[in-house]
């Protein structure tokens, strides 16, 4: 593959320039405006290229962009799973690796679908959402941050997410990206594939945009207007979210066990004073097992009886199946009595953390975190029942999977919580890009989403994806809010990512037909 390109130093080097450019619309950046032209370098290269070039360029693209986007990967292995930094690298520039591929499928398909200029601009977007949905599934899914995700900020452009999800902002940046590269190439005179870019199709394709950036930003102002109209009339309930900024590397420290408990204890009752009817911990918060160590059991439920308030308590559960123990990342719902009266368990669990994944034909892989055994998942859409109100529960980075708030929202979920433990990050900017895709999951369902991070970032989400608190990093805090308790139905809850996915196909196909019937070979003489 590498031989065809190996002239193409500039086209090499503007590939990557896209990928590294498309960083800075993430957090800590946070410049969300980059990516409506960061892919156009990627585009303008691809004009020429055949499929295995495609396929090169695309992967020089996604490596620059993941190994940019992602290095907190090696940070986290290093300090927190005793991986010497060599390795952690190792680890790091594999994980990009298996990202850039889907970009280097989706631009190489991109170069065979997409034939002539007009093909581009419907075809390019249709593969875009194609790659990203696989993504989210392929391989366990990582969803991390696509491309829809660096519009988090701009709060009129993100409503269209009840409709067709962070994939549908996705496509319409990439459009935007299209449009560019078409309006660079006709000023240029230079073709796309087997043709020019006339003055009519450029015009047309700046038109396009327009009228759709209108029309989405006028379906958004809408949207914040009706959706402030229905949480002015939706039940309230008052809930406080426990951030007690525990260092990992004291967490599991049996020396500070007792200590970490009570120091949310304490928090807790602070959170109670102030009038909070749910009191939520985070991920793990309670770092043992519950109902199995009896003395630090104990320290919680006098807590939550001190208290008198509902709670959400994250921790490791173990159950005995016969003679051995199933174990699971856990979110214990209490009464004021103490009494459990619900229970979720985590459903997408974190490869090589979580569990080994085909541990029985790879048996001389491990975990990154010890453990007594591997976690097994929960059932995907289950709710917690708090006073009549289904609760959402999404653990650690089940945020950043779609169609698990989805679910639960279908199921009748009034508002989702999500507790983590992002003190694996430090500082870097990955607990800034975690919280950003929160915002998604709360637009998507119009629901209120609360987050309690160990460390940070803890805080409250509305249904128009306001930010109403955030705390900072590394701070104890104990932030009480008031929330409201929707039950519409999007069309995205309803549907979730098929529509868009089945009309990408349709548009991928049409152009893959309409270029083999007009570009047709010249007869043998």
């Amino acid at each position: 593959m590498w031989h065809h390109i190996r002239n193409h130093r500039y086209e090499l080097l503007s590939a990557a320039f896209s990928g590294l450019l498309l960083c800075l619309a993430f957090p800590k950046i946070n410049q969300g405006w980059v990516a409506w032209f960061a892919l156009v370098p990627l585009l303008v290269v691809l004009r020429r290229a055949g499929g295995r070039t495609g396929f090169a360029l695309g992967f020089a693209a996604g490596m620059a962009h993941y190994l940019g986007l992602i290095y907190w990967t090696a940070y986290t292995m290093n300090v927190y799973g005793d991986v010497p930094m060599p390795q952690a690298v190792c680890a790091l520039s594999l994980l990009a690796a298996i990202l850039a591929a889907f970009w280097a499928v989706g631009t190489m398909g991109l170069c065979l679908a997409c034939r002539a200029p007009w093909h581009l601009l419907i075809g390019g977007p249709a593969v875009w959402v194609l790659t990203e949905w696989l993504r989210t599934w392929l391989f366990t899914g990582f969803p991390w941050e696509l491309l829809g995700y660096s519009q988090h900020a701009y709060l009129p452009l993100i409503q269209v997410a009840d409709l067709f999800g962070v994939t549908g902002l996705s496509a319409l940046i990439f459009f935007g990206n299209t449009v560019l590269c078409l309006v660079w190439l006709h000023w240029r005179r230079l073709p796309w594939r087997e043709g020019m870019v006339s003055r009519g199709l450029a015009a047309r394709a700046g038109l396009l945009l327009g009228v759709l950036l209108v029309a989405v930003a006028g379906y958004g102002f809408y949207r914040l207007q009706a959706t402030d109209a229905e949480m002015a009339a939706a039940p309230r309930a008052r809930l406080a979210v426990i951030q007690g900024n525990i260092d990992q590397a004291h967490k599991w420290d049996v020396a500070f066990q007792r200590q970490t408990t009570e120091k949310y204890v304490d928090l807790s009752l602070k959170a109670a004073h102030r009038g909070a009817d749910l009191i939520i911990w985070p991920e793990t918060a309670a770092p043992f097992y519950m109902f199995h160590d009896a003395d630090l059991t104990d320290i919680v439920l006098k807590g939550v009886r001190a208290a008198g308030k509902y709670f959400i308590i994250g921790c490791p559960a173990a159950e005995q199946v016969g003679s051995e123990f199933v174990y699971y990342n856990r979110a214990y719902l209490f009464d004021p009595q103490a009494q459990v009266i619900g229970k979720y368990d985590k459903v997408h669990l974190v490869p090589f953390g979580e569990y080994v994944p085909l541990k029985r034909w790879l048996p001389f892989l491990g975990k990154m975190v010890a453990q007594v055994g591997d976690f097994k998942a929960g059932l995907k859409g289950d709710t917690l029942m708090w006073r009549q109100h289904p609760i959402g529960m999404l653990i650690c980075y089940e945020a950043i999977f779609p169609d698990l708030a989805r679910a639960m929202a279908a199921n009748g979920a009034q508002l989702l919580v999500n507790i983590t433990n992002d003190a694996w990050f430090g500082r870097t900017s990955a607990a800034y890009q975690h919280f950003s895709m929160a915002v998604f999951r709360a637009v998507e369902n119009r629901r209120f989403l609360a987050r309690a991070a160990n460390t940070g970032i803890s805080g409250y989400i509305d249904p128009c994806g306001r930010v109403l608190d955030a705390t900072a990093l590394y701070q104890d805090a104990a932030p009480v809010a008031d929330v409201r308790l929707l039950q519409r139905r999007t069309l995205y809850t309803r549907w979730g990512d098929l529509p868009l996915v089945i009309l990408s196909l349709v548009l991928v196909v049409s152009c893959v037909v309409a270029g083999r019937a007009y570009y047709k070979p010249e007869p043998a003489l």
